[in-house]
Parts: C-alpha cells; sequence; structure tokens
C-alpha cells in the first residue's frame, strides 16, 4: 500500500486508479473472509497515520472524486428505481447483463463502479464493522481538509437532495397514487409540501438545522400516505405500476433522510462518521445489485404476491371445514365434481381417438378441461386437488396471526388438521363417484353401441400409464401439482385485477347491457363476476394448462404430460369396463396404489410451493416449521381420527375463531 500512494505522488495518475488499485488489495480472496478486509484496512490506517503526507495525499484524492466528478448521480441513482416503469427496468437489467454501460469518468457513479467492480464486493464491505471503517475516515484526517473543499463537497448533498425532492414531489402527483389516496386532493399534499420546504431550505440557508427538521416532518406525512396505501390495498388491489411506484417513492425517503442527516450534522459542525458509513455502504449494496433481476423482481413482487396470496387465503378458507354440516357438504360437492369429471374424462378419450393433429388436440383438450372446470366451480362443486393451493395461503395467513406461543401454535394445528380431512373426504368424493360413475357410463354405451367405449389395448395403455414405477406417472403428477399452483396464483391475480380496475362497477356502467339485462339482473351479474372472477379464470387457466402440456411436450421433444388424481380414477373405471372387469386382483391394487400416489403427489407439489410463495410474501420465517412439525406429529399420535374424521361434538367457538 505504501509503495502504491508513492508512487502515485511520484509518477501522478488518476484518482480513481490510485482507489482501484488500493481496493484491489483490501478486497478479500473470498467475500466471506471479511476479516481480511479488516486487517488490511488496519494496515492501511496504519500507513497514514505514520505517514501525515501520504494521509494528505490520498484525502485530496478522494475529496477531488467526490467534488469535480459529478457525483448527483450517485446519491439519486444508485439503489433507487427510476421511473421508467417495472417492465422497461427489468429489460434494461437483463441487456446490462449482457452488454455493460460505457463507462464514463466524468461520473462518479461510474468511477465507483469500477472501483467496486465485483458484484461480491457487497458482501465483505458490509461485513467489515462500521468501527472499522471510521478508523480509516480518521486515519485520513478529513477535518484538517481545505473548507472550499468540504463546502463543495456538502454541495454536492444539497444538489441531490434537490434533485430526489423534484422527482418525489413529481411522483405524489402520479394519476394512480392520487386515484389510490383521494386526501391528496382535498389537502396540501406533503410530496409538495417537502418540495416547498427544500427549496426554502437551499435559498435561505440561516437556520439549516430547523429547516432539515421541518423537512424531515414532512417526509414523514409521505412515508404515511405512502403506508396507508399499501395498506388499502388488501381492500382496493394493487398493480405491478402501483408497487413499482410506492418501491421507489420509499427509497427516495429514505436517501433523503440520509442525505438531510447529513447536511445538519455538518451544518453543526457535528461528526458524520456513522451517517458516512451509512450511506458508503448503501452505495456500495446498490451497485452490487443495479443489474441484479432477481433482486428487482423480488422487491416489487412482495406486495402484488401478498395481495394475491390473500385473496386465495379467503377463498381457501371454503375449504376448510369445522363441522360436521361443512363436513358432508364438502363430502357432496366433491361427489358432484366427480361426476362431471367422468364427462369430461369422457369427451377427452373421444377427442383422443379421432388422433388429430397437436396443437389442434392440444386446444380441444384445454377447451374441454378449461370449460368443465369452470362449470363444475359455476355449481358450487369441488375438485379436491383444486383445494391446497387456497388452504395453503390460508394457513400461511394464520401463521402470519400468530406470535409462536404454544397456544398460537396448538390453534394452527387444529387449522392443519382441519385442513387435512377437508383434503381427505374432498379427494374420497371425487374418486367414490368416478370410478363406478365411469364403469357404469361405459356398460351404458357399450349396451346402447354394441361395442366398448374404449377397447383393451386403449385400456391397457390407460392402466399402465397410472401404474406408480413403470411409467413416468409420478413425475407427470408433479407437472399437474405446478400447474395446480399456478392456477392459485392466477385466481389470486385475477380476484386483485377484479377489486383493483372497479371491474363490477365499470361492467354496471355499460348502456347496452343495461338494456339488455336490466338493472337489477345486471347488478347480479356484476356482484357474481366481482367475487368470483378469479376462480373462473384459475379454472379456466388450470384447465388450460392441463390441456396444453402434452403438446409442449411434443414440440419441445421432451417426455412433458400431466397425470391428475381424478381423471386418472375415471380412467381406471373405463378401463375396467373395457377389459369386461377380467382384471387380476394385482393389477386393480397396483391401479388403486398408483391413482393413490398420484393424487398424494398432486397435493404435495401444489401446497408446497404455495405455502411457500405465501409466507415469503408475508415475509414469514421459516425458523419455527420444526417446532410445528412436532407439534402435528404429536396430534396425530394422540388423535389419529381428527385428521380424517369429523368428530361427533360441535367445535368450540374458541376454535372456530381462528379460521
Amino acid at each position: 500500500m505504501q509503495a502504491i500512494i508513492q508512487r502515485y505522488i511520484d509518477q501522478g495518475g488518476d484518482a480513481a486508479d490510485l482507489f482501484v488499485e488500493l481496493f484491489d488489495i483490501v478486497r478479500p480472496e473470498k467475500p466471506r473472509m471479511a476479516f481480511q478486509a479488516v486487517h488490511s484496512i488496519q494496515a492501511l490506517c496504519h500507513v497514514l497515520d505514520h505517514n501525515p503526507g501520504y494521509a494528505e495525499f490520498v484525502r485530496s484524492k478522494l475529496l477531488f472524486l467526490l467534488v469535480q466528478c459529478k457525483p448527483v448521480s450517485l446519491y439519486v441513482d444508485s439503489g433507487i428505481q427510476p421511473n421508467t416503469g417495472f417492465f422497461t427496468e427489468m429489460r434494461r437489467r437483463i441487456g446490462h447483463k449482457f452488454l455493460p454501460d460505457a463507462m464514463d469518468r466524468a461520473y462518479l457513479k461510474d468511477l465507483f463502479t469500477l472501483i467496486f467492480n465485483q458484484a461480491t464486493d457487497e458482501e465483505w464491505v458490509l461485513a467489515v464493522p462500521d468501527e472499522v471503517w471510521i478508523d480509516l475516515i480518521h486515519s485520513l484526517r478529513i477535518e484538517d481538509a481545505p473548507p472550499e473543499s468540504l463546502l463543495q463537497s456538502r454541495q454536492g448533498l444539497l444538489d441531490a437532495l434537490q434533485v430526489l425532492s423534484y422527482r418525489l414531489a413529481a411522483a405524489g402527483l402520479e394519476q394512480e397514487l392520487v386515484q389510490n389516496h383521494p386526501e391528496l386532493e382535498e389537502h396540501v399534499s406533503p410530496f409538495m409540501m417537502q418540495q416547498s420546504e427544500l427549496a426554502s431550505l437551499l435559498k435561505y440557508p440561516e437556520d439549516p438545522a430547523a429547516q432539515v427538521d421541518r423537512i424531515m416532518v414532512t417526509l414523514t406525512l409521505c412515508r404515511e400516505v405512502i403506508f396507508k396505501i399499501r395498506r388499502n390495498s388488501a381492500r382496493t388491489g394493487t398493480s405491478i405500476n402501483l408497487t413499482f411506484l410506492l418501491q421507489g417513492m420509499s427509497q427516495q425517503i429514505m436517501r433523503m433522510e440520509l442525505l438531510l442527516t447529513l447536511v445538519r450534522r455538518s451544518s453543526m459542525n457535528q461528526k458524520l462518521d456513522y451517517y458516512c458509513i451509512a450511506l458508503f455502504k448503501t452505495l456500495v449494496s446498490a451497485e452490487s445489485h443495479k443489474n441484479d433481476v432477481r433482486q428487482h423482481w423480488r422487491q416489487n413482487m412482495e406486495i402484488l404476491a401478498l395481495r394475491v396470496t390473500e385473496n386465495a387465503s379467503r377463498t381457501g378458507e371454503h375449504y376448510i371445514t369445522t363441522n360436521r354440516q361443512e363436513y358432508f357438504s364438502l363430502m357432496r360437492s366433491a361427489m358432484g365434481a366427480g361426476v362431471a369429471i367422468v364427462l369430461m374424462a369422457m369427451i377427452k378419450l373421444t377427442i383422443a381417438k379421432h388422433h388429430l393433429p397437436p396443437l389442434t388436440e392440444a386446444i380441444l383438450f384445454s377447451l374441454n378441461y378449461g370449460f368443465g372446470f369452470m362449470l363444475i366451480h359455476i355449481l358450487h362443486f369441488t375438485v379436491a386437488t383444486k383445494q391446497p393451493a387456497m388452504t395453503a395461503a390460508a394457513i400461511a395467513s394464520s401463521i402470519d396471526e400468530s406470535d409462536g406461543n404454544g397456544r398460537n401454535l396448538d390453534k394452527l394445528v387444529t387449522i392443519i388438521s382441519y385442513t387435512m380431512r377437508s383434503q381427505v373426504v374432498a379427494i374420497f368424493g371425487n374418486v367414490v363417484v368416478a370410478v363406478p360413475m365411469a364403469m357404469m357410463v361405459a356398460s351404458l354405451y357399450l349396451w346402447c353401441s354394441g361395442h366398448p367405449f374404449v377397447d383393451s389395448d386403449k385400456a391397457n395403455h390407460l392402466l399402465q400409464d397410472i401404474h406408480p414405477f413403470r411409467s413416468g406417472a409420478l413425475l407427470y403428477a408433479g407437472i399437474a401439482g405446478v400447474c395446480l399452483f399456478l392456477s392459485g396464483l392466477i385466481a389470486g391475480y385475477h380476484d386483485n385485477i377484479a377489486i383493483y380496475n372497479k371491474i363490477p362497477q365499470r361492467i354496471k356502467a355499460l348502456p347496452w347491457l343495461q338494456r339488455l339485462l336490466g338493472e337489477r339482473r345486471l347488478e347480479r351479474v356484476a356482484d357474481y363476476i366481482e367475487n368470483n372472477l378469479g376462480a373462473l379464470a384459475g379454472n379456466f387457466y388450470f384447465g388450460c394448462l392441463l390441456g396444453g402440456m402434452a403438446a409442449i411436450g411434443v414440440l419441445l421433444g421432451l417426455p412433458i404430460d400431466i397425470r391428475h388424481i381424478a381423471f386418472s380414477s375415471a380412467f381406471v373405471g373405463f378401463s375396467l369396463a373395457g377389459l369386461h372387469f377380467d382384471v387380476a386382483l394385482e393389477t386393480v391394487m397396483i391401479s388403486a396404489s398408483g391413482v393413490l400416489l398420484i393424487g398424494v403427489v398432486n397435493l404435495l407439489v401444489s401446497f408446497s410451493l404455495a405455502l411457500y410463495v405465501a409466507m415469503k410474501s408475508r415475509k414469514l420465517s421459516f425458523m419455527q416449521w420444526p417446532r410445528l412439525l412436532k407439534a402435528v406429529l404429536v396430534r396425530i399420535n394422540e388423535h389419529p381420527r381428527e385428521f380424517l374424521w369429523i368428530p361427533h361434538k360441535e367445535e368450540t367457538p374458541e376454535v372456530d375463531s381462528v379460521n
């Protein structure tokens, strides 16, 4: 380090290159080895402490960068989302991963990227204790710098604050923001107030501390508006654009608060050490993630995912039975779905007999499944595998309400037991009707037409397709589970859109529909769409996913298909009738186990994915899962029937309140 500094003193050189070489030495071999960086920084401090000339030279180069290299873009852009929109920023990040920006040494932002040029720099920079970085600042003797250089560096902070203030005020006037918080039109907007207060600070800086305090108050009001809009989104819904806008505004407020703190403390000759290090670490982290697509997606999808999963959790509560009436009602509903699934399976086999082109076949399969599932929902029937994506969100919501104590954990185990027995009775209702119903339909077809609905070759092929070990049935069941999970997200997304875009109110305002249906009937239609748009969309797209998956496999040349417990049980019924019930007991047992395992995989995959997303959207920790799993196993051991069958006695009101 001493040799590097001496070389730049003797031979001259660019200030940025000096810091590039110094941080190349400070940077540890591996990011997690922050102790190496600590030792290197301490060694640099030793060199600067014992060589005042070196400290003065490095300090002058640092101030040169802060004053002469256009620092404003670093302060206002790094770590703050632009106003270009979510998808535009997504495309920019993807593009810049392959073709980075050209370097412009006139801007401190580009030089900062040049100095911290490793994507892993964030890890070790953040891991180095603040005290070590502060020792480095002290070794540079910043207080001995020429006053004009310190004033110019402070002016860079003020210029950055002005830019951030203008941007925040402009964002506060966005139509989408005003629509979600009408009070901004009725009262003085805090987003405009903060800009006015900052303009006063820049024009009349006689008492900066008091003026900064007033600006801080207006920023707190801005933060409260953002919080209210996010909180109300549970009722009014949200959009990607609104989420992106609020995220960017929150980042601007945080950056302004940090810069204002630096301005206030510098005007009062107070120590800036910790705040300078906080800004430094924030900028290093931001530059490390400036092209991070995953972080961009995660930051902006959390609120939208929360709204989607909350809509799903409200739907999921209808699938969790707490008393005998609900239990048997769900069973009857599942039996009704079993009848509809047999008819859908019959149509699917009829289409398959014609050996149509893959695309045509996929479209017809998709329409059959999609409209069939929509009809099942309209008739208030229940498909067992549709439950997990909904009930998982309901369980995550219950975890969110639990504070982790034993009493609430016991309630959560009770909810899980309710959910499991609801799943069991729904599967039972689907299968117990689908198999005999398929046999009856196939036998009736044989009696009416004189030839079997499926011949022996097709029957053997259908049975072979659900063999748990000699086919890809379980893999295909997992793919169907992913489709089930996606359909749950689609349903929640459309429920959110229906609320946010005021779809029912807009339908009621259509003049031609008012003339066609009349006001009273149109009111009922709009209310039905408000309450069922997500479920209808989720069911239709789920059918499209199931129907199109095999065609995707053909197009890609990959072994992609789906296996669904309800349809597999119907195919078993058709196959047994096609073989005239002349089937070995071993074949029957293997087929039954195949159907059962397909159902288990369907449920596990969809439930696990839905629960993971629901918990991530609520920022819940998975640390209490071992404790929860232990509590569930204890309950199964003590009361196994509770997970399969509804007790004769009514549930207590306390437990009902959990749902």
